[in-house]
Order: structure tokens, then C-alpha cells, then sequence
């Protein structure tokens, strides 16, 4: 009896992994998806212009956050014509996931509609119910002409490193709160390589040279970035993207900081700013 009800516990513990396992696999899958379900979302919207394919992967509650379109599904329907007409497109050049998020890099084509012919931009997109729930961007036109030659999408892309993400989201986490807060700006090279640094912003040269001289230049103009609340921090492997709030120009901007690292040092940036509206087309804030 007493070896029964041995092999019975541990039949039932074994079933009880065996379950739970399963459980995190079909977990796991679900999110592996959703970039799937995201891409097929992205090009409903800007490749298909299909209202119908809208409201498959769109949620009818879809909460905006671009100050300049209202919140739920059917302002995305009503401007499916206008983007029809225009032929506005995409190229995506990074897709990253950190759990239910969704990050887009992407350039704009013939995009009037939304500021200018020719757009870069991030989109994040909360996922829900296999679903898009919400949506934050930050956009800005392109610049043909940037002081390090390198386009705003240019660079790596390769998705490694997955099993830092964690450290290089607190690697970049640290750097902002004690660099772009301006805590402690001596630490820079605790965050940034020294022998490889790749810049993207039209403005700065590559380099950490680049990005003194383009400090120096800014501070003389009394015109410094002014980094004043981190919102979020997203990354998938090498790649961490900071949602952040400041003032630039005398105006509230959005920074959206996108980060590659290598062997524990920030190697490369992107990034978008755009000015904050006081007013907007919905209530939930640009963050």
C-alpha cells in the first residue's frame, strides 16, 4: 500500500509539471505570436488599407495616444480611404517585443497625411487578446543630410543577446537617470563604448567626440535636452527602446531613445523627438 501511494504522489507530481510545463510553452508560443499578429496589424492598416482586417486585429476599445487622433477604432477606419489614395506605405527596419509590447521602427512614405512626405518613427502597440489595444508613436520628418552620414534608420538589426535583456534594459535604465537626467554625467563611459559608438540623430557625429561636441554646442546655445520623467523602458535582447518626457526649445518634447549594446556598453543610437500639443484630439496623454 505504502509503495502505492509513493508511485501515486509521484505520478500525480510528474503530471503536475508535465502540466504546468505545457502550460508555459503554450504561454510562451502565444507571445511569440504576437509579433506576427502586430506585423499583420501594421499592414492592414498601411500595406492592404482593409477595413475589415482592421477590425480583426484591432480591438474595438483601441486606446490612442498620438495627440493628434482620437481614441478607439473608428477613427483608424475613417482615414483607411485617405491613406488608400495617398498610397501611404511603410518599411519597417527593427520589430522588438518585450512581453505584451510591440515596437515598430519604421520609415513613412508619402505620408502627408501625418506631418510629412517622408516620415521615421517608432510605434509601441500594447497587444491584448491577440489584439492591438494601444498605441504610443513618436514621429519626425526625414533628414536627407546628418552629421554622420548615417541615415536615422541605417545600422544593425540582428535581434542577440536575449538573455541580456534584462541587464541591458538596467544598463540603459542607469544611463539615462545618470546621464540624460544629468546626475551624474562623468559616468558616461560606464554606459557608452569608447571605441564604437554609432550615431543616428541628424545632429550628432559619431563617437563619443561627437556627442561632447554636440553637448558643448547645445549648452552654449542655452538649448540642452532636458530629460524630466522616463515612462518605459522595452527591449528584446541587444536592442532597449526609452520612452521619455522633457523640454527642448522652450516646448515639452517626447524622446523616444532607441539603444544597441554590445558586451555590456551602448554601441549605437537612434532616436525620434516631437513636440507635445497642449492640446489633443483624446484624453490619455501622449505617455
Amino acid at each position: 500500500m505504502k509503495k502505492r501511494i509513493v508511485i501515486a504522489v509521484g505520478f500525480a507530481t510528474l503530471l503536475s509539471c508535465t502540466l504546468k510545463l505545457q502550460g508555459q510553452i503554450k504561454t510562451d508560443s502565444k507571445m511569440e505570436n504576437l509579433k506576427i499578429i502586430a506585423q499583420k496589424a501594421q499592414d492592414a492598416f498601411f500595406t492592404d488599407y482593409d477595413e475589415e482586417g482592421v477590425k480583426k486585429y484591432f480591438a474595438a476599445n483601441y486606446i490612442q495616444h498620438n495627440p493628434h487622433v482620437p481614441t478607439g477604432i473608428e477613427p483608424v477606419l475613417g482615414v483607411l480611404p485617405a491613406l488608400k489614395e495617398a498610397k501611404t506605405i511603410y518599411t519597417n527596419h527593427r520589430l522588438l517585443q518585450d512581453g505584451e509590447y510591440v515596437v515598430f521602427h519604421n520609415s513613412y512614405h508619402n505620408a502627408d497625411a501625418f506631418g510629412a512626405k517622408e516620415l521615421v518613427a517608432f510605434d509601441v502597440w500594447r497587444m491584448e487578446d491577440g489584439k492591438v489595444a494601444e498605441h504610443w508613436d513618436n514621429l519626425t520628418s526625414k533628414v536627407n543630410k546628418t552629421a554622420s552620414g548615417r541615415s536615422q534608420v541605417d545600422g544593425t538589426s540582428e535581434i542577440t543577446d536575449l538573455d541580456k535583456t534584462n541587464s541591458n534594459k538596467e544598463i540603459v535604465t542607469n544611463f539615462v537617470n545618470d546621464i540624460l537626467f544629468g546626475k551624474a554625467p562623468e559616468k558616461v563611459t560606464n554606459y557608452v563604448s569608447t571605441k564604437e559608438y554609432l550615431q543616428h540623430n541628424p545632429m550628432i557625429k559619431d563617437g563619443l567626440d561627437g556627442l561632447g561636441e554636440a553637448i558643448n554646442y547645445l549648452t552654449s546655445q542655452n538649448n540642452m535636452f532636458k530629460y524630466k520623467k522616463l515612462h518605459k523602458v522595452l527591449g528584446e535582447g541587444n536592442f532597449v527602446l526609452t520612452m521619455s518626457e522633457g523640454e527642448w526649445n522652450g516646448k515639452s518634447q517626447a524622446f523616444y531613445d532607441l539603444f544597441r549594446l554590445k558586451n555590456d556598453k551602448i554601441v549605437e543610437h537612434w532616436d525620434v523627438i516631437q513636440e507635445i500639443p497642449k492640446e489633443m484630439a483624446h484624453t490619455n496623454g501622449k505617455f
